[in-house]
């Protein structure tokens, strides 16, 4: 009698008495993961939004301006304001002073950067800061044109007659620490 081996589709090092997973806890481990990698990326994003207007207020407790976004330093040594429309003539010049909504795109690159969700996120929790209640949730993207009155609506009241530096900065402060209470409501221990 001879006898025969039958190979194995498993090599030496796998584990027969662990059934591989099946369907279900494949996908529910798949949506942990993806989870898990969503609140990683935002948690991230609130710190940099955080730190943003944190900068946003330091310029504007430096230099602040009403009825213009920025205040610059030409090349002859003069200071120059520009409002949105104009902006690009202050290209390659350092900023000195800002509004409220000009501190923030400052903060977050400048000009350049204007577009960038990180920009566009800080200057909604702006808005939802001055204008929303804490518990009102911040809408993550709005449509371009409620983005645009947004904008507006922070515009006015910075340029607002009684309005001081000391409100604008009190404003990106408050926004900077609501931004860091929304991370820690995103712990990874809320998510387990």
């Amino acid at each position: 009698m001879t006898t025969a081996t039958i190979p194995t589709a498993h090599g030496p090092d796998t584990d027969l008495s662990e059934p591989r997973p099946r369907r279900r806890a494949r996908r529910q481990q798949a949506r942990r993961l993806r989870l898990r990698d969503e609140s990683s990326a935002r948690l991230a994003e609130l710190d940099q939004i955080a730190c943003m207007l944190d900068d946003a207020a330091d310029l504007v407790r430096t230099g602040w301006l009403q009825h213009r976004w920025f205040a610059y330093i030409d090349d002859t040594g003069q200071i120059r304001t520009v409002n949105a429309f104009d902006a690009k003539r202050m290209a390659g010049h350092p900023v000195v002073e800002a509004c409220l909504v000009g501190a923030i795109v400052q903060a977050g690159g400048g000009l350049s950067q204007l577009r960038k969700q990180v920009v566009q996120r800080a200057i909604d929790l702006t808005w939802h800061t001055l204008f929303r209640t804490p518990s009102e949730l911040v809408h993550r993207t709005p449509a371009p044109l409620v983005r645009t009155r947004h904008v507006q609506d922070l515009t006015r009241w910075n340029d607002h007659p009684g309005r001081t530096s000391h409100d604008a900065e009190a404003l990106l402060r408050r926004s900077a620490t609501a931004a860091r209470y929304e991370a820690a409501q995103l712990q990874p221990d809320r998510l387990r």
